[in-house]
């Protein structure tokens, strides 16, 4: 999946690309306590519809279709991994307004 977010004015806008075709990101985001939801729109198809919440380098939290289909995800910005031994002894940093490319995990 190629996925670039962009956080600003507790907004999240952004744009993607994955199996199932072209989407678009609507949502918002809270700073304070790292909460965040949004819409996956893919272009002339479904919804799905996204809750998370700010945990150390990413975001986790639940995806939905409907009433029936629902699951977990994980994203974090790409080149975290690299990265980890480094951050491990930091304080995790807050939800800022922000823009990346992330990777996702189902």
């Amino acid at each position: 999946m190629a996925l670039l977010l962009t956080f600003a004015a507790g907004q999240i806008r952004g744009t993607g690309d994955d199996d199932v075709g072209a989407f678009l990101v609507r949502g918002c985001y809270e700073t304070a306590s790292g909460e965040c939801h949004w819409t996956k729109s893919y272009i002339g198809r479904h919804d799905v519809f996204y809750r998370g919440f700010r945990e150390g380098k990413g975001i986790w939290g639940t995806w939905e279709i409907g009433n029936s289909l629902r699951g977990g995800f994980h994203i974090w910005p790409l080149g975290a991994d690299a990265a980890e031994e480094a951050i491990t002894e930091q304080e995790p940093a807050e939800l800022v307004d922000a823009k990346g490319t992330l990777a996702v995990s189902p």
